[in-house]
């Protein structure tokens, strides 16, 4: 059996816990600009109607008493490790998808912990008792059922689905629950008829393959009963990025390098937090039009300093010939390794990697004023406040390779 834990509104309910006073507000994580989106909604505000990727305008409309903070990832990410270390207590096998859920296999605990239902029973009481949040998990043969089964009595909710009951399931399962079915492949099973998975199983194979490539063989898959996918303990970040679509639109390439410079602090703090340096940097842009290009560049010297981060996102910048007004800036980095793994020495010194070194003692020494006394304690003096015109908060994101949004 295999459970998938979710966080009840993880970002949502770590502020509620923290501040009392909130407690029972309807109050949502995202920036407060006109363009923002809700990142993370309360159970609260949920109840106004109000739900992730909403822009945040119309929540207001929805709850004009809203509560709007602009959250801490960090903080997030300090409890979202100490929740997958409870998980790790009970099965070695243990997939985080983001920051706010994963899969647990459980296969051979139950002589330590008691039946499937007894160990989520524990790791809900553990993670309750040590972080004061609530979460909810789905427990099935399958992994897909298990995430599945996970949303279905949120919040604080145990849902189990037990072999027995697995293909009657399967064959009652509005096709909209089954994870990867989007908006369009929505529209596709309208015409085709499909409203359940089940509904699949009287169609050709040839025709679904057609329809929705691989997607289409999947689901197949699917709706008899086939989930070949496990568990997957060795899933390693291949990317971090940081992006922000702007209060309003800009043609100010000054303006736009400031942003790319915040975004490149951003990146390189998460760099040098998990202890990586890399070796490609790249940026996106995206245009009042919604196109969007992204630039990258692969470099000869390892860097995490967020000065050389900076710098070549700005060189990538120059080249970007900007006819149109700017929605949208981000900054990433790629292709990882450990900061203290070994480096072939060269004979002579070469300037940028003493550059770099420099920098990078820098960083480190503003990374620890920020961890003692939080952001916005110190900062480059291009990015005061006073001199900003723009939102650094409003709708930051990180991607992993998969393109899970972490806010």
């Amino acid at each position: 059996m295999i459970l998938h834990v979710d966080m009840d509104a993880f970002f949502a309910a770590v502020e509620q816990r923290d501040n009392p006073g909130l407690k029972g507000m309807p109050l949502v994580i995202s920036g407060h600009s006109k363009r923002s989106v809700v990142s993370t909604a309360s159970y609260e505000a949920r109840q106004f109607g109000i739900h992730s990727a909403m822009p945040v305008y119309q929540a207001r409309q929805k709850c004009p008493n809203l509560i709007i903070l602009p959250g801490s990832r960090h903080k997030y990410a300090r409890d979202s490790k100490q929740i997958m270390e409870i998980l790790r207590r009970f099965s070695p096998l243990v997939e985080p998808v983001s920051i706010d859920e994963a899969y647990v296999d459980i296969r051979g605990c139950e002589t330590l912990f008691g039946s499937p239902a007894d160990i989520a029973r524990r790791i809900k009481e553990t993670i309750y008792k040590e972080l004061t949040l609530t979460c909810s998990i789905g427990i099935a043969p399958l992994k897909f059922l298990a995430k599945v089964a996970s949303d279905m009595n949120k919040p604080d909710g145990l849902t189990v689905i037990r072999r027995d009951q697995m293909h009657e399931f399967i064959h009652r399962l509005s096709i909209k629950k089954v994870p990867g079915v989007g908006k369009k492949a929505m529209e596709l099973m309208a015409t085709l008829q499909v409203s359940t998975l089940g509904d699949l199983k009287r169609l050709d194979a040839a025709l679904l393959t057609r329809k929705f490539g691989s997607m289409g063989h999947r689901l197949i898959q699917l709706a008899n009963g086939i989930d070949e996918t496990s568990v997957e303990t060795g899933h390693v970040r291949k990317s971090i990025s940081s992006e922000s679509t702007l209060p309003q639109d800009i043609v100010d390439a000054t303006l736009a390098r400031k942003i790319l410079l915040d975004h490149a602090q951003q990146v390189g703090r998460d760099l040098r937090r998990r202890q990586w340096i890399c070796r490609h940097v790249s940026i996106k842009v995206k245009f009042n039009d919604f196109t969007q290009i992204t630039r990258g560049r692969k470099l000869g010297n390892w860097i995490s300093s967020s000065n050389a981060i900076y710098d070549e996102a700005s060189a990538l910048f120059d080249k970007v010939v900007l006819k149109k007004k700017i929605r949208l800036l981000g900054v990433g980095v790629s292709d990882f390794r450990d900061a203290d793994a070994p480096v072939q020495l060269s004979l002579l010194p070469d300037p940028d990697e003493t550059a770099e070194r420099k920098w990078r003692q820098v960083d480190h020494a503003m990374d620890a004023v920020l961890q003692k006394f939080g952001t916005g304690v110190v900062s480059k003096a291009s990015l005061n406040p006073s001199g900003r015109s723009y939102d650094r908060d409003h709708e930051r994101r990180k991607k992993d390779d998969d393109g899970h949004q972490c806010n």
